[in-house]
């Protein structure tokens, strides 16, 4: 997780978005413990209420379950799931915008391509 925070956005907003991602790059695996919250506070000098409602949002959509005095583990299917929800995600709001930009720009798909193979060396 990160200790630059957005001014822009609630922290809670931003580690909930830090776990999620966390998971989909496979850095949480499903069936594996989230840090406690208080390690989380501590760690980032964060209110543990800010970490709580972070969790919370992750129960809520069921991305993770408590184990009654374990903490909060990571529910098999999470992963998969998280996946298609952003895949929809960006299709439907981010890439539409992208298109727009492409198209303004008269960008070819070559040009893209090639700078995506710059970009990844």
């Amino acid at each position: 997780m990160t200790l630059q925070w957005d001014t822009e956005k609630p922290i809670y907003l931003q580690l909930y978005q830090q776990v999620v991602a966390r998971i989909l790059d496979g850095h949480i695996k499903e069936g594996e413990a989230l840090p406690s919250v208080r390690t989380v506070a501590a760690q980032y000098q964060v209110n543990p209420i800010t970490i709580s409602k972070a969790y919370q949002m992750l129960q809520d959509e069921g991305i993770v379950e408590k184990q009654r005095g374990k903490g909060l583990f990571v529910m098999a299917g999470a992963q998969d799931h998280m996946l298609t929800r952003e895949r929809e995600s960006f299709l439907t709001q981010q890439w539409p915008e992208v298109v727009k930009q492409i198209t303004r720009l008269k960008l070819s798909v070559e040009q893209l391509l090639q700078q995506s193979k710059e970009t990844s060396l």
